[in-house]
Parts: structure tokens; C-alpha cells; sequence
């Protein structure tokens, strides 16, 4: 069950950090992360997981396919400043859009706080922030 668990954070490490098209593809960068998987392995932890397709076709996590199309449409800019990311959506969206960050929990981010149009994500650490402000950023161009 542990090694199972491993496998699923690393596969969500992969899909967030990756357009993941294919069951190969996703093979590919679980071997590379040290981990050999067959067909089958990967075919069950998709479905174990309730990995999705997005309209580009990539894999996303099914708590990030709500989050990507509210980022797409909401989010129009995103900065960091040390260890906080500044999101700004439009108006009256940044609730929601904050309520999908906080349910996806990207890596690095601790927490967010919203108000109408503005998003306070606090990070780990000024790298974590970078890292929190690629993704969203990703996720706004799928």
C-alpha cells in the first residue's frame, strides 16, 4: 500500500509538472523517476485516482480540472513578492479561484486569502513561491 501511495504522489508530481498525454508518456517519467510500471499498473492508478483529460487532451487531477478552467477564465495576473503570490482575478472571482487553490494543494502553498478581486497565496519559502506561480501560470495556458 505504501509503495502504491508513493507511486500516486509522484504521478500527481508528474501530471502537475508535465503535459501528460499518454499512459506512455506518463510511463516514461515514472521510469525516469526511478519507478518501472506496467501497462496495467498505470491503467489502475489512473482510474484509482480519477485522472482526467482536458479539452488539449493532457492528464490533470480531477481537484485541478475545476481549478484549471476557473484559472483560464478568471485569473487575468499573476506576481510573487518574497514568499506570497498576488493573483488577481476579475471581479468577484477571486473566492472561488481560491477555494479550488486551497482543494488542489499545490506544492509550496500553504494557504490563500481572498478578497473580491485579489488572491494572497502564502508560500514555503521565496523558491516555493516560484514554483506555486509556474503552476498556476500552466495552468492558465492549458
Amino acid at each position: 500500500m505504501r509503495k502504491r501511495q508513493q507511486r500516486h504522489d509522484i504521478i500527481r508530481d508528474i501530471i502537475r509538472e508535465h503535459n501528460v498525454k499518454t499512459q506512455r508518456d506518463l510511463a516514461d517519467q515514472l521510469q525516469a523517476a526511478g519507478y518501472d510500471c506496467t501497462q496495467a499498473t498505470i491503467s489502475r492508478d489512473i482510474m484509482d485516482m480519477g485522472l482526467v483529460k482536458s479539452r488539449e487532451g493532457y492528464y490533470v487531477l480531477p481537484e485541478e480540472m475545476r481549478l484549471q478552467r476557473m484559472v483560464s477564465e478568471l485569473v487575468e495576473e499573476v506576481h510573487v513578492a518574497g514568499n506570497l503570490i498576488v493573483v488577481k482575478t476579475f471581479s468577484g472571482g477571486a473566492a472561488g479561484v481560491s477555494a479550488a487553490l486551497d482543494k488542489a494543494s499545490l506544492r509550496g502553498a500553504l494557504g490563500t486569502v481572498a478578497g473580491d478581486n485579489t488572491i494572497m497565496i502564502a508560500a514555503e519559502s521565496p523558491e516555493a513561491a516560484v514554483e506555486v506561480e509556474r503552476a498556476i501560470d500552466r495552468l492558465r495556458r492549458r
